[in-house]
């Protein structure tokens, strides 16, 4: 059970950073806000609940990627984010290094991966 527990650990540090870049991405589209977010990373296979999630985003606006604001829909108020000037330079950066590893891994899609 213990080693199920840390190839799980392992896995979440491997997916914190591709975390990150979906959330970027969708936050340099539209504002989002946490709920939204978690139901938009569950459908990509993502598990992650708010005690997760929000510390990204504080931790994103902390590093000038996103700025909040406070926003009252249907009779409550929700914070939502959006990406900042910094935040979308970021994502662009990221997406070339992303583009880059991407071709490397997928280049020799023929070959069996280590196991």
């Amino acid at each position: 059970m213990l080693q199920r527990k840390e190839a799980v650990r392992g896995h979440q540090v491997l997916y914190s950073g591709l975390i990150r870049l979906h959330v970027l991405h969708h936050a340099c589209e539209e504002a989002i806000y946490g709920l939204e977010m978690i139901q938009e990373l569950s459908r990509h296979g993502y598990r992650i609940g708010p005690g997760t999630l929000y510390p990204i985003l504080h931790a994103m606006e902390e590093k000038n990627w996103l700025r909040s604001d406070k926003e009252l829909k249907n009779g409550r108020i929700r914070r939502v984010y959006r990406a900042t000037p910094s935040g979308g330079r970021a994502l662009a950066a990221a997406k070339e290094k992303v583009q880059e590893l991407f071709g490397e891994l997928f280049a020799g899609q023929a070959k069996n991966p280590p196991r």
